[in-house]
C-alpha cells in the first residue's frame, strides 16, 4: 500500500454534498470525524468501517453503482486519522478499544438503532465490527464482517503457510529484506508487491485497470496508524503490531444477531475460516465470492453486492 498522506486541500474539497462532521470525544481531547449519508430508508441503514487500519472510506464508493437501486441507506464514514476526518498526530489514539468507542459516538450522532443500524467492516474494519458488536450488540440490526479473519495467528499461518510459498521465491526474499531493513517505502517495495502479491491477491486486476475509488483508498493510507497497529509488513500482521494478538474467534457465539460473513476464493484471507467464522456465530451466514480477492467488491461485485443486498433485504 501507498504510505502518503491525503493532504489537507484535498479533504476539504469533499466537506460538501450531504457530508457532516461529526464531534468526537477521545483521552487526548475533542476531534471531528467525516461521515456522508447516501439514500434514506429509515428501516435498513448501514454504516461502513473501511479497512487500513487508516485507509479512508473511497474504496467503499463501488456501493454507489448497487445500494442506491436497491434502498438502501448508507453512510461513508472516515475513522479519526482517516481520508477527511481529523488527523491527530497522536500514536495513543490508534487503539482498538478507542476506535470501538468512536463509532458508539457516530452511531449515537447519526441516530441509528437496533430497528435499522447496520453495520459493515471490511478487512481491518472487520476486526472494528466484531468488537463493536461483542461491546454494543444491543445496538445492532446486523453485522457484516467482509474479508477478516477472527484470529490474526491464523491469518499469519494462512500468510506464511498458503501465500508466501505462491509467491516467486526471489521476490519474497526481497520484499522480506525490505521489510527487515524498514525500507518500506523504497519504491520497489511497492513494485515487487503489487507484482507478486497485489494483483494476485488483494485486487485481482492489472494494476493499471484498478478502479479509481480503489486506488484513492490505498494511495490516501495513514501509515502513522497503519504501521502501529498492522506493522510494515504487508504478508501478514507483524509481531511489534498492537493487533498481533487479537483473536475473537471463541468468542463469535456471543455475538447472536444476525450476521453476514463475506469470504473470497482468492483473498489475503482463508475463506475456509471465514465459513467457520459464520458457522461459529449464532445467526451467521456466509457468502463467498468463487472469483474475488481482499476487495470482492471489485474483482468479484456482482456476487459480492447481490448477495449483500440480498442478506439486507431478508432483514427488513
Amino acid at each position: 500500500m501507498s504510505l502518503a498522506y491525503l493532504d489537507s486541500s484535498s479533504r476539504d474539497d469533499r466537506q460538501s454534498g450531504g457530508s457532516r462532521r461529526i464531534p468526537i470525544t477521545t483521552p487526548s481531547g475533542r476531534f471531528e470525524v467525516w461521515t456522508k449519508r447516501v439514500g434514506n430508508n429509515p428501516s435498513l441503514r448501514l454504516l461502513l468501517l473501511h479497512g487500513g487500519p487508516g485507509s479512508t472510506h473511497e474504496y467503499f464508493e463501488a456501493a454507489d453503482s448497487w445500494l442506491p437501486a436497491a434502498g438502501v441507506e448508507y453512510y461513508y464514514y472516515d475513522q479519526l486519522g482517516s481520508g477527511w476526518s481529523d488527523v491527530p498526530v497522536d500514536g495513543s489514539l490508534w487503539d482498538l478499544d478507542r476506535f470501538v468507542d468512536e463509532v458508539e459516538q457516530v452511531r449515537t450522532a447519526l441516530g441509528l438503532d437496533r430497528d435499522s443500524f447496520v453495520l459493515l467492516g471490511h478487512s481491518w474494519g472487520g476486526i472494528l465490527a466484531a468488537e463493536y458488536a461483542l461491546a454494543h450488540g444491543a445496538h445492532l440490526k446486523g453485522l457484516v464482517i467482509s474479508n477478516m479473519m477472527m484470529d490474526v495467528q491464523a491469518y499469519n499461518a494462512y500468510a506464511r503457510d498458503v501465500l508466501m510459498p505462491g509467491i516467486d521465491q526471489q521476490a519474497l526474499a526481497e520484499i522480506e529484506a525490505l521489510e527487515a531493513s524498514g525500507n518500506y517505502e523504497n519504491p520497489r517495495f511497492m513494485e515487487l508487491l503489487m507484482e507478486h502479491h497485489y494483483v494476485r491477491h488483494v485486487l485481482r486486476m492489472p494494476a493499471i485497470d484498478w478502479p479509481d475509488p480503489a486506488r484513492r483508498g490505498f494511495d490516501h493510507m495513514n501509515p502513522a496508524i497503519y504501521v502501529k497497529m498492522q506493522g510494515p509488513s504487508e504478508l501478514g500482521i507483524s509481531a511489534s503490531a498492537t493487533l498481533a494478538g487479537w483473536s475473537r474467534f471463541a468468542d463469535l457465539g456471543r455475538i447472536d444477531v444476525p450476521a453476514l460473513v463475506i469470504g473470497a476464493a482468492h483473498d489475503t484471507m482463508d475463506p475456509a475460516h471465514m465459513a467457520e467464522v459464520a458457522r461459529r456465530l449464532p445467526q451467521g451466514s456466509y457468502l463467498y465470492c468463487p472469483n474475488g480477492s481482499h476487495m470482492a467488491m471489485y474483482d468479484d461485485q456482482e456476487t459480492y453486492f447481490q448477495g449483500l443486498i440480498g442478506w439486507l433485504k431478508a432483514l427488513a
